[in-house]
């Protein structure tokens, strides 16, 4: 249930961005999600993509620095209190969260967490009955 992310280290100056989305189009690849998180100096773009092997070697071929990192995808009802459930029963269980991002569609919503302990995460929210999203469909989107 890990989903593999991009995260791509971007000079904060005009047309950075602009440079990933053109080149990840060129090459056919999708973006289901994404975050972007800035300094004075620069910023870090995590994204989900459709292929992100392929991605990350061609930002690399155009001089970005970009890594791969584990996630996980929970699949939320969007409505009031449904992610605080979730939460609780993640840092109920000792697991902190670096960092998170969402995307909402009508009646659903799907969250990428960023827990300390991954495979943890995913087996207490899987004995807990939370959908989780696999790459394969998240990639998809």
């Amino acid at each position: 249930m890990q989903i593999k992310q991009l995260s791509v280290f971007l000079e904060n100056k005009g047309g950075r961005l602009n440079d990933v989305a053109n080149i990840l189009g060129e090459a056919g690849i999708n973006m289901s999600a994404f975050s972007l998180a800035e300094s004075s100096d620069f910023g870090i773009l995590r994204v989900i993509v459709s292929d992100p092997v392929k991605a990350q070697a061609i930002l690399k071929e155009n001089k970005f620095a970009v890594s791969l990192t584990d996630v996980i995808c929970v699949h939320v009802p969007n409505s009031p209190g449904s992610l605080a459930k979730i939460l609780n029963i993640i840092t109920d269980n000792g697991i902190s969260i670096d960092y998170m991002y969402a995307f909402a569609e009508c009646a659903d919503a799907n969250v990428i967490i960023k827990p300390d302990k991954t495979e943890d995460c995913i087996d207490i929210l899987q004995k807990n009955k939370i959908a989780l999203i696999a790459a394969d469909e998240l990639y998809k989107i």
